[in-house]
Formats: structure tokens, sequence, C-alpha cells
């Protein structure tokens, strides 16, 4: 039989009742069965965060790297190609059902290390994702207000930005589905009009520009004394481009929708695996040929005042181009595209937020079980990106640094994680470690560059610390126990002592000889007046791994002497002990007894000992724990001190 804390009530009208309608808080989005799709058409899902950076890496990497921009973008598809994909390959084939590389460092780092870790990892996580959609939202802003067909009274940047987030949001709290057809098209059809353009540049540069690649290199070669000197600058200039990183966790999280073979292993799905290793090498070959081109043709066609801010190519600098070059008919069905696809970025953030956070935080008991619950959850991210959209004046160049950040120190546990995992492997282990100290060096460089990136991610580190210890606490009197299971000892031991009401007298163990169970019996016989004639059970409850919240609980039964001793092991030990109590009382049709000494000390200390290692005061703890699962008075098990 098992003892379930049950979920929280949920009115089913009013508004109440509508956020939280069809919610199991049973299970998180990770549990649910996903459709599985062509690896292909799942790269485009992940794709719209990743390709949709073209809207304003260019400008951006010009801003941070002027003429070098090009050399620098060169840097940027060497680590692409050469760094971060052999690494999310590996973490491909060590997460093949999407939980990244936050599971692997939380396995690799057990109990409240690895608890913890992963709540710093989360914060990184949110960084990323959040601003994601602020900072797609504000290009896709940008983009709406310099297209020629569109009012001056539009010209309102901060206001755009907050509409289009609020329309992210409607969407969501209607209901978003997997839109995998949808983000096929967006993604063809953006890619599509991309090379059309840089088509149309490298002509525009061959027929009517023939030396601007010549003045370029003579520009570099007096600014700069030699081609060593240009490649230093320009793997210093590194990690301000870092923004075209960005997409690889994310084709991560989607490997779940990745179709394998059909005689994958469900374990480890070698079809699926490989699969997803084809979608992110597709994904980084295309990207790395457009981020190049990109680089080049805005480098050398776009005067360097309009990259500036308020100038018509920041943060739009191909769309400037297309508008300059093929008309404002073809700028403004680029414009759509790229805003679709900015827009669609954004979607695919606040599904990876959606995703992420349940699957982590209520096991953790980390978070309410309503945070398993799409809708409140997509407004508590919304009002963050409002926030988050004011603090920054909807600026895409200003958000650069928070973003990459987030990316980049993602991707450097990603690193870390692949780097332990082949850490026996001589070859590789060097390897990977060069990797990731070349992820490491461009963190730290990026938030020496620009700290308002640590800043942010700093403040949701803190706010998920906190909200996430503060609910551990409010939840600590849960029940906690998913199964409680006895061997067959155990249930034998249970039998003799019915038709009785079953009596525990819970014990920590010292040498367990039957010298002490005989002394421990009688002292509880006299402190709560129990008779001779009264059978009673010994129940010893071993300490687990305190940093997990939801256990299953197995009791096994062992004879000491005349003694029938219960034996079991839990995360924390006044919860295992209700659970039991519980059990018992629906397996024996009897309100069970449990006997406890008294305890001496601070109750502070106890207190703290019971939130992080799972003891303490037990016996007051294990009555609150009964208190809150069951209303009524008369069905608890019934609580002994003495």
């Amino acid at each position: 039989m098992s003892t379930r804390s049950g979920p929280p009530h949920t009115p089913q009208g009013g508004i109440r009742g509508w956020l939280f309608r069809g919610v199991s808080f049973s299970g998180t989005p990770a549990d649910q069965h996903a459709h599985t799709y062509p690896w292909w058409k799942v790269m485009c899902l992940t794709g719209v965060d990743y390709f949709s950076t073209l809207g304003y890496q260019p400008g951006i990497a010009f801003l941070a790297a002027g003429l070098l921009s090009p050399i620098a973008t060169l840097v940027l598809v060497a680590v692409t190609l050469c760094v971060a994909l052999p690494v999310y390959r590996q973490v491909a084939e060590r997460s093949p059902h999407g939980q990244g590389s936050i599971a692997m460092l939380e396995e690799l780092l057990p109990r409240w290390r690895g608890k913890v870790f992963v709540l710093i990892l989360l914060g990184f996580a949110l960084t990323d994702f959040v601003i994601t959609m602020t900072l797609s939202a504000a290009d896709a802003a940008a983009h709406i207000i310099e297209n020629p067909f569109v009012p001056q009274a539009m010209d309102h940047p901060v206001l755009v930005t907050l509409a289009l987030l609020a329309f992210l949001a409607a969407v969501f709290l209607k209901g978003f589905k997997e839109a995998i057809g949808l983000a096929v098209g967006i993604v063809a059809i953006y890619l599509v009009l991309n090379v059309v353009l840089l088509i149309v540049c490298v002509r525009e540069l061959m027929l009517h520009h023939p030396d601007a690649l010549v003045v370029w290199h003579r520009l570099l070669r007096q600014t700069y004394l030699s081609p060593w000197a240009t490649v230093a600058v320009s793997l210093l200039l590194f990690p301000r481009l870092a923004l075209g990183l960005s997409g690889f966790e994310t084709g991560v999280a989607v490997m779940p929708l990745v179709r394998g073979d059909k005689g994958d292993n469900p374990a480890q799905p070698a079809g699926r695996i490989r699969n997803t290793r084809r979608l992110l090498l597709t994904a980084a070959v295309i990207m790395s040929v457009l981020l190049i081109g990109s680089s080049l043709v805005t480098t050398l066609l776009i005067p360097s005042e309009a990259f500036q801010e308020g100038g018509p190519a920041n943060g739009r600098a191909l769309a400037y181009l297309a508008h300059e070059l093929l008309g404002h008919v073809f700028g403004t069905i680029y414009d759509i595209s790229t805003i679709a696809i900015l827009w669609f970025a954004g979607a695919s953030a606040m599904a990876g937020l959606l995703t992420l956070v349940p699957r982590y935080l209520p096991p953790y008991g980390m978070a309410p079980e309503w945070v398993r619950a799409t809708r409140p959850l997509t407004l508590v991210f919304t009002a963050v990106a409002f926030g988050v959209t004011l603090l920054f004046n909807a600026d895409v160049d200003a958000q650069g640094g928070a973003y990459a950040t987030g990316v980049l120190f993602l991707m450097s546990s990603a690193s870390m994680a692949v780097t332990l995992a082949n850490w026996r492997h001589r070859r590789r282990r060097w390897l990977y470690l060069f990797m990731t100290i070349v992820f490491a060096y461009t963190t730290a460089a990026n938030i020496v560059e620009r700290p308002e990136g640590i800043k942010i991610a700093s403040f949701f580190i803190a706010a998920i610390v906190f909200s996430s210890l503060l609910s551990r606490a409010l939840r600590a009197t849960e029940v906690r126990i998913k199964e409680v299971q006895l061997s067959a000892t155990a249930l034998a031991f249970v039998d003799e002592v019915t038709p009785n009401p079953v009596r525990i007298i819970a014990h920590r163990p010292d040498k367990r000889a039957e010298q002490e169970y005989d002394v421990k019996e009688q002292q509880a016989r006299e402190d709560h007046s129990l008779g001779d004639g009264e059978p009673v059970l010994f129940l010893e409850v071993g300490h687990g791994d305190a940093s997990e919240f939801r256990d299953d609980l197995l009791v096994r039964g062992v004879r000491v002497g005349r003694h029938r001793v219960l034996r079991c092991k839990s995360p924390a030990v006044p919860n295992a002990i209700a659970a039991l109590l519980l059990h018992l009382r629906d397996l024996t049709g009897k309100i069970p007894h449990a006997y406890f000494g008294w305890t001496e000390g601070n109750p502070i200390a106890y207190l703290l000992r019971y939130l992080f290692l799972g003891e303490g005061d037990t016996a007051p703890v294990t009555r609150e724990v009964l208190r809150k699962a069951i209303p009524n008075p008369l069905d608890r098990p019934r609580i002994h001190v003495g």
C-alpha cells in the first residue's frame, strides 16, 4: 500500500480553478509522453532560439570588435565546432532523456552539494531563458519600429516589447502545444531569406564595391602590426561575441522529441542519440556559415555610425541591408520573418522554463506544488520578463552581457560535467579539460567586461535559493513518503501484535544488543503505563539522504532476542514514522500508537537539524505531520511522549 502527500485542493471554478484546470500534481511535464519527430524538424524547434541570434548578432559583433568583427566571428565559429559541439555531443549521449548537463552534475555531486549546485545552475538557466525572451522581444520591437511602413506613433521600444511579451504570455495561458510544424515553416523561410540576402550582399560587393575587401584589409594592417596581433586581439574580443553560442543547451533539452530507431533501448536509445548528434552538427554548421557571411557583409557594407545606439542598423544589421539593397517590400518581408523567429525564440525559452523549473524544484520540495501548473508559472515568468525589460529599457545591446553570462555559465557547467564523466580516460579528460578552460576563460572575461550579466544572474540565484529554502521549510511537514512497503518478516510482526492496536516504541539504537532493548522496553512501559501484556514493536529509522524530499519507505523486520524490531531508512525521520503509522492504520483498521521520550536541548538547533539533516525533536514533528495529513483528530495515530 502507498502513502502519499495528496495534491493541494484546487477549486474547480473561478480564476483559481482556471489557472489549475487540467493540471496533474503527480508528475512534471518531463514525465509526460511526447510525440517524436524526425531530427531535422526538431532542429527547427531548437533553431528558433539558435538561428534567431542572426537578428542581432552581427550588430553586437561590430560594436564589440569593430573592423575585427569577421575575424572574431571566425574564432567564435572555431569554438562552436571544435569545443561546444564535442561537449554537447557527449551531453546528448549521457542524458538522452533531455536532462542536460544539470542532471549530470547532480549525479556527480550527491546530497546537498548536488542540490545547491543545481540551484545555482538553475539561476543561470533562468538568466539565459528570461533574457532570451526579453532580448528577442526587444529586437523584434526594433524591427517593427524601424520598418518604414510602421507609423511613427509606435516609436516606443519599451511599450512594444512589453506588448510582445504580453502576447507571448497570452498564448501560453490559452495553451501552448508543441508547434513543430510552425517552427519548421518559420525557420525555413528565415534561412531562405538570409541566404538570398547574403547572395545579394556578395553580388553588391563584387559589382559596386570591388575594393571594399582590400580597403578593409588595409585598415586592419594599419591598425594592427601583424597578423598574429590581429588574431590575438580577436581571441581577446571573442567573449563579447559569445551570444552566437546559444542554442546548444536547448538542443539537448528537446531530445525527448527526437525520433530514434524502432529497437532503441529505452534507457540508452542509440538511435535518438545518433539523430540528436546530427541535429547539433547540422545546426552548428548552418549557423557557422551564416555567422561568417553576415559578419563580413555587414562590416563591409554598413557605415560604422549606423551601428551605434539609435542608428538604423543598431540591433538589425541584416534587416538594414535587406531594405537598402532589395527595397522596402523585401525588407518588410524580412522584418516579418525576423519578428516571427524572434518571437518564437521567446516562446521556446518560455517552454524551456516551464519544463525546467517543475523538473527540479517541486521534487526537491523547493517549490510549492502549484509550480507544476503552466498558467500560474507563466504569469510569474512574464512578470519577471516585464521587470527585466524595464530595467534594461528594452535595449538589445545592454542585455547582451546578461544573456552571454547565462549561456556561457551553462556551457561551462556542461564541459565540466563531461570532463568529470570522462576523467578515467586519460586522453579524453585532457581534451575536455582544455574545453572547460576555454569556456571558463570566456565566462570570466565576459563577467569582467560586462558585470551586469553576473548581477542579473546573482539576483536570479539569490531569489531561487531563498524561495527554495523557504519552500522546503514550509513543506517540511508534508508526509513526503511516496510508498510504504513492509517485508514479509515485518508483516508477520504486525500480524503477531494484532488484533490489539499496534504499539510502536521509537528507538535510536546504540549497540543493538538484546539488553539495550530490554531496558528501552521497560522504560517505555513505566513512562507510558503500558501493561506487561501489551505487545510492542520497536521502530528504528536510519538516516538516508537528507537532501531528498520524497522517497519510498522499505520496512524490514529483525528479531533481536524476544524483541520485534522494524528497521528502515529515510531522508526525514519524523515523516517516515508518520507515514508508517498511517500505513499501519490502514492495514490493520485500528489506530496505532507511537511512544517517544523527551528530548533535551536547544529547540532552534533541533529545528535546523530537522530541516537540513532530517532529524531533530522527533515527537512533536511527527505529530505535526499527522495533523496536517489527517484533519480529523479521531482518525490520527496517537503520539505519546514521556
